[in-house]
Formats: structure tokens, sequence, C-alpha cells
């Protein structure tokens, strides 16, 4: 299950429906985790989701609600990954979206 709603990724990506519904799940659960790892941290829905996560030991180091912007950029990664489905993308995911986490990045090292 995701955090990002699979409506919103469809219109994210201006497809209706029945239009690859089951590749965008896959590639939204690829751009939530790739935001994650990034952030080094979990986010969640809600404050539910997040307690309930908590309670079960699942919810790692700084666990937070999602923010508009992580969404953002959860996003953009979503239609980076659509795009260039198949092919060597030959870098990182966007540039925007690194600028829409970064203020929620914890742990970065040195």
């Amino acid at each position: 299950m995701t955090v990002v709603r699979i409506e919103t990724a469809l219109e994210h990506l201006r497809l209706d429906e029945d239009t690859d519904k089951a590749m965008v799940e896959i590639y939204l659960c690829a751009a939530e985790d790739a935001a994650m790892q990034f952030l080094n941290r979990q986010f969640y829905a809600d404050e539910t989701a997040l307690a309930s996560a908590v309670l079960s030991g699942k919810a790692g180091e700084k666990p937070m609600i999602i923010m508009p912007s992580v969404e953002s950029a959860v996003l953009l990664i979503l239609g980076w990954l659509y795009e260039n489905r198949g092919d060597d993308p030959g870098g990182d995911f966007p540039k925007s979206a690194r600028w829409l986490l970064n203020p929620w990045r914890v742990d970065m090292g040195i």
C-alpha cells in the first residue's frame, strides 16, 4: 500500500484509470521507496498510520507524516520512472525532487 493515492498518481501522469494502472502502482512504490531512502526516514499518510507503525516497531528512526513537498517529489520521481522505463536514465532522479526532499532529509553523514 502506498502513501500517495493511485488516483493522484494517475492524474499526475495524465492517464485514465485503466491505462497501465498495475505498472503505475509498481513505479509509485519505487518512487516512494527512493524518496524514503533519500530522506533516511519513513513517511506515512497520517497520524494514525504513523502511530500504528511506531507501535509495531516498523517506523524506523525519525518517521514523519508526508508533507506536500514530499508528495510532490514522489510524483516527480514517479513521472521520471514512468517516462524513462526501459531506458538507461544515466543518473539520479530529478533535481526538482531532490530540492523538495532536502529540507526533510536526516542523518546525511559527512
